[in-house]
C-alpha cells in the first residue's frame, strides 16, 4: 500500500463494439449466449434518477450521442434494401437477357447503388466511433468522479461505520462497482438507443416489404422467448451454485496452503482431501449443468431461427411468383429478420446489465449518503505548546445509546504520568482509547487535552498530539525508510537514522539486503515480528508526540526481541503522557495509575501496590498472572 491511494481507471477503446451494419457473430439465429439474471437494485427508481443527477454535466454531450446513435443505425437499416435493389437490378437483367427481352444488366445503377452502400457504411462506422469516444469520455470522467468521491467520503466517515463493514465491503465499491458503472456508460448506454432504433426500423422495413412475411416471422418470436425464459430459469440456480463452490473451493485450498505447517502436524492431509473432493464434486456438478444448459441455449435458438428462415422463404416464393414482391427483397428481409432477432437477444442482455449496473450504483450511491461524522467546529481551538494533561471529567458513553458502557468515569492525568489500562479480552480497553483520540463522541461529560475539550478542536489538530504503537503492526509496501518516515513526513535523513538508533532498529538493520532502503511486503521474510514493532516504535520516535498510546505486544517474540521493545517504550514513554493497553501485567507495576475495566466498566484505579492492598478485581488478575496470593492472616 503506498499513500496517497491513486485509483487507476480502466475502460474499452473509443468506438467499441459491433460496427453498423456489419454482419452479426454466428449463423442464422446465432449469436444468442446465455442471458443471466444479473442482481437487481432494491429501488430501481430512485437510483436511476439520482445517476441522472450525476450525468446531468454531460448532458449535451450526452444527447450529442444519442443522435450519432441513431445516425449510425439508420445507415445501417438502410443498408439491406439497397442491397435488395442490387439484387433486383441483376435479377431482372439476367432474366431479360435469358428471355432476350432485356438491355442486360444495369452494371452502373449497381455500381451506384455500391458506392451508395460503401458511403453509408463509412458514415455509419464513423457516427459510431464518434459516439464512442464522446461516451468513453463520459464514463471514464463519471468513474473518476464516483471513485473521487468514494474516496473522499472515506475520510468523513465515523469509525462506526467500518465497526459494521468490512474492508473488502469498501474496497469493492471503488474497485467493482465504481467500474461496473462506467463499463455500461461506455459500452450499453450508446446500445441501448442503437437496440431500440434498430428494432423499430428494421420492424418498420420488413412491414414495407411485406406484412405476410412479418407476420410469418414474428410468428417464431414467441417460442423463442419462451424456450429462453426456461432455460434462463432452470440453470440459473446451478449458476448460482457453481459460483458458490467456487468460492467454495478456493477457501479451502487458501487456508489448507496457508495453513500447510498446521494441516502435516496434525496429520491433516486425509481429512483436507476429503473436504477438499467433496467441494469439488459440487463444483463439478453445478458447473456441468450450468454450462451445458447454457451452451444449449444456442443450438435451439438456432433451430428455431432456421424454421423461421424456412418460413420466410417459403412464403416469399408464394408472394414474388404472385408479383408481389421482387427476388431481392426476400435477401433483404431475411437479413432484416436476422438482425431482428440478434438485436431482440442484444437487448435482453443489455437490459440484464443495466439490472446489475443499478445494483452496484444503488450501492455506491448509499455509501455516498451513510452519516457522516460530526463536522469540526468553525471557530476550533488550536493549543499551543501542548503540555499532554488529560482529563476525563463523568464521561459517559455507549456504541449504543441505549447501553452505555462508560459509568460516570472521571480521571486527571497529569503531564508525563503513564496510564495503564488493564482487564480480560473484551473488557472495552480500547474504547477509551477511541474516545480519547475523537474516533467516537462522549455521551455525555468531556474530554480534556489541557483544559480544553478535545470537541472544541479539529480532529486532526487533536490526533497530531499523539503517537500510536498498536499490537498490529502497520506497515505499508515501501522501505524500512518510508515507513519510519511516516511518523514525520519533514523528516530528514539524519532524524530518521537517530529515531531508528533510538528504537533499535539501527542495530539489525544493516544486516538486511539494501538496509533502510529494503522494501517490506507481505513475502518479507527476514524481517521478524519483533524487528517490525520496532519499527513502528521508531515511527513514534520520529512524530515526537505530547501524548502517547501503546498497546503491548511482546506475546509472540522472542525473549530479547521482548526486551528489546520494553526499553524502546520505557524510553519512548519518558516525559510524555503514556496511555498503556496493558496485556501483562508486570509491566505496568510502575505506572502512575491504573484503570482497572471489566465488561465496559472501570470497575477500580490507583496504583499498583494501592490495587494489591485493596484485595479487588485487579489483585485476582495480577495474581492469576504471576505470583500465588499471600496466605490471610
Amino acid at each position: 500500500m503506498r499513500l496517497p491511494y491513486k485509483f487507476m481507471m480502466g475502460g474499452g477503446p473509443p468506438g467499441g463494439g459491433r460496427p453498423p451494419g456489419g454482419p452479426m457473430r454466428g449463423g442464422p439465429g446465432g449469436g444468442h449466449g446465455p442471458m443471466m439474471v444479473g442482481e437487481k437494485a432494491k429501488n430501481f427508481g430512485a437510483t436511476l434518477k439520482t445517476l441522472l443527477k450525476y450525468l446531468k454535466p454531460y448532458r449535451i454531450a450526452i444527447v450529442l450521442t444519442i443522435i450519432f446513435s441513431i445516425a449510425s443505425t439508420v445507415f445501417a437499416i438502410i443498408g439491406p434494401k439497397l442491397m435488395d435493389e442490387a439484387v433486383n437490378i441483376l435479377f431482372t437483367g439476367i432474366t431479360g437477357k435469358m428471355m432476350g427481352s432485356g438491355t442486360g444488366i444495369d452494371f452502373s445503377g449497381i455500381a451506384g447503388i455500391c458506392l451508395t452502400l460503401l458511403g453509408l457504411y463509412v458514415a455509419g462506422t464513423v457516427f459510431n466511433y464518434i459516439q464512442g469516444w464522446i461516451m468513453t469520455g463520459i464514463a471514464m470522467k463519471m468513474t473518476y468522479k464516483l471513485r473521487q468521491n468514494i474516496a473522499e467520503k472515506v475520510s468523513r466517515l465515523p469509525l462506526k461505520y467500518f465497526d459494521k463493514k468490512t474492508h473488502g465491503e469498501v474496497i469493492s465499491l471503488v474497485a467493482n462497482d465504481a467500474d461496473a458503472i462506467g463499463n455500461t456508460l461506455s459500452m450499453n448506454l450508446s446500445q441501448v438507443v442503437t437496440s431500440i432504433t434498430m428494432i423499430l426500423g428494421i420492424l418498420a422495413m420488413m412491414l414495407w416489404i411485406s406484412w405476410a412475411m412479418t407476420l410469418v416471422a414474428l410468428v417464431i418470436m414467441p417460442i423463442s422467448i419462451i424456450l429462453v425464459s426456461i432455460i434462463i430459469k432452470v440453470s440459473q440456480k446451478y449458476f448460482r451454485k457453481n459460483w458458490a463452490y467456487l468460492g467454495h473451493v478456493n477457501g479451502h485450498i487458501e487456508e489448507m496452503f496457508g495453513g500447510h505447517n498446521v494441516v502435516k502436524s496434525y496429520n491433516g492431509e486425509e481429512k483436507s482431501i476429503k473436504q477438499f473432493d467433496e467441494l469439488n464434486n459440487e463444483l463439478y456438478d453445478a458447473g456441468w449443468k450450468s454450462q451445458f444448459l447454457s451452451t444449449a441455449m444456442m443450438p435451439i435458438m438456432t433451430f428455431i431461427s432456421n424454421l423461421g428462415y424456412v418460413g420466410v422463404a417459403m412464403m416469399g416464393g408464394y408472394l414474388t411468383v404472385r408479383g408481389t414482391i421482387q427476388v431481392g427483397d426476400i435477401l433483404a428481409f431475411v437479413i432484416y429478420v436476422r438482425n431482428f432477432t440478434q438485436t431482440i437477444t442484444q437487448t435482453s442482455n443489455i437490459a440484464n446489465q443495466l439490472q446489475t449496473t443499478a445494483a452496484a450504483a444503488e450501492r455506491v450511491f448509499t455509501f455516498l449518503e451513510e452519516e457522516e461524522e460530526i463536522p469540526d467546529e468553525a471557530k476550533a481551538v488550536k493549543l499551543g505548546e501542548i503540555t499532554g494533561h488529560v482529563t476525563f471529567d463523568k464521561v459517559h458513553f455507549g456504541y449504543d445509546p441505549e447501553k452505555i458502557i462508560i459509568n460516570d468515569f472521571s480521571a486527571d492525568i497529569k503531564p508525563g504520568q503513564k496510564v495503564a489500562i488493564v482487564g480480560p479480552t473484551g473488557a472495552g480497553k480500547t474504547t477509551l482509547v477511541k474516545l480519547l483520540m475523537r474516533f467516537y463522541d462522549v455521551n455525555s461529560g468531556g474530554i480534556y487535552v489541557d483544559g480544553v475539550d478535545i470537541r472544541k478542536m479539529r480532529r486532526q489538530d487533536l490526533r497530531d498530539m499523539f503517537g500510536m504503537v498498536l499490537q498490529d503492526t502497520w506497515l505499508f509496501n515501501g522501505t524500512i525508510k518510508e515507513n519510519i518516515k511516516y511518523g514525520n513526513f519533514e523528516a530528514t535523513d539524519e532524524q530518521i537514522t537517530t529515531a531508528a538508533k533510538m528504537a533499535y532498529v539501527d542495530a539489525f538493520v544493516h544486516a538486511l539486503p539494501h538496509g533502510y532502503d529494503m522494501v517490506l511486503n507481505e513475502e518479507t521474510s527476514n524481517v521478524s515480528q519483533g524487528q517490525k514493532q520496532l519499527i513502528t516504535i521508531a515511527r513514534a520516535f520520529l512524530a515526537d508526540p505530547k501524548i502517547l498510546i501503546l498497546d503491548e505486544a511482546t506475546s509472540s517474540v522472542d525473549t530479547r526481541t521482548e526486551v528489546l521493545i520494553q526499553k524502546a517504550m520505557e524510553d519512548l514513554t519518558k516525559d510524555r503522557t503514556a496511555f498503556v493497553i496493558a496485556h501483562r501485567l508486570s509491566t505496568i507495576r510502575n505506572a502512575d495509575i491504573i484503570l482497572v475495566m471489566r465488561d465496559g466498566d472501570i470497575v477500580e484505579q490507583g496504583t499498583h501496590e494501592k490495587l494489591l492492598k485493596k484485595k479487588g478485581f485487579y489483585a485476582s488478575l495480577y495474581y492469576s498472572q504471576f505470583e500465588t496470593a499471600p496466605a490471610e492472616n
